[in-house]
């Protein structure tokens, strides 16, 4: 079976991008994705605690798993590797698009998969340094860096939605039960509830 798989590291990031990159390289290759599993979740997360590693357990041999880039599996060298070296014993294919990537289970998919991964792994700890600096440049030079202390944040999990609070609370609908339908945690609706009465 073809699986498609989409990560994006937060809500305000979409799917969709990797979703149509999946579906024309699918379309160009004569495939079709039989299952498609899509989460929002860091990629630094433990690939068990993602919908991933579900997906990896549920996977046979002869599987193929198709992302947008290897970056998609997971954030550091070690995860990714560990990804493509379960697939690879296994002999799961781990294709990307905008790598281009066929890994299978020889030598030359191997080789190929670590020099890639080394060479994500240091470009992110190359950004991640070059934004401590700056961070700390800006810092020595008195710039005031984050959110003032003391002062909430503007935005809200449930910006917007007061209109949608107010109408289940009029309908005596429980907090509880608000949170449920809105799929956040009661404390989260209580606190709204407090700073929009």
């Amino acid at each position: 079976m073809v699986y498609g798989y989409i990560r994006v590291s937060t809500d305000k990031q979409t799917v969709e991008n990797q979703r149509y990159e999946i579906n024309r390289f699918c379309e160009r290759n004569v495939m079709v994705v039989g299952r498609w599993v899509e989460e929002t979740i860091s990629g630094a997360k433990a690939v068990g605690d993602r919908e991933l590693g579900r997906l990896l357990k549920a996977m046979r041999k002869g599987d193929t798993i198709i992302c947008s880039e290897l970056s998609r599996l997971g954030r550091n060298l070690l995860m990714i590797m560990g990804i493509l070296n379960e697939c690879m014993s296994r002999d799961i294919r781990v294709w990307t698009i905008k790598d281009n990537y066929r890994l299978g289970n020889d030598i030359n998919c191997k080789v190929l998969a670590f020099a890639f991964g080394l060479s994500a792994e240091i470009e992110r700890n190359l950004i991640s340094q070059r934004t401590k600096e700056a961070l700390a440049r800006k810092r020595a030079e008195g710039v005031i860096l984050g959110r003032p202390k003391g002062r909430k944040s503007k935005v809200r999990k449930l910006t917007g939605k007061e209109a949608d609070v107010k109408a289940l609370l009029d309908k005596k609908v429980s907090k509880s039960a608000i949170a449920r339908i809105l799929g956040v945690h009661r404390l989260t609706v209580l606190a709204f509830v407090r700073d929009i009465s």
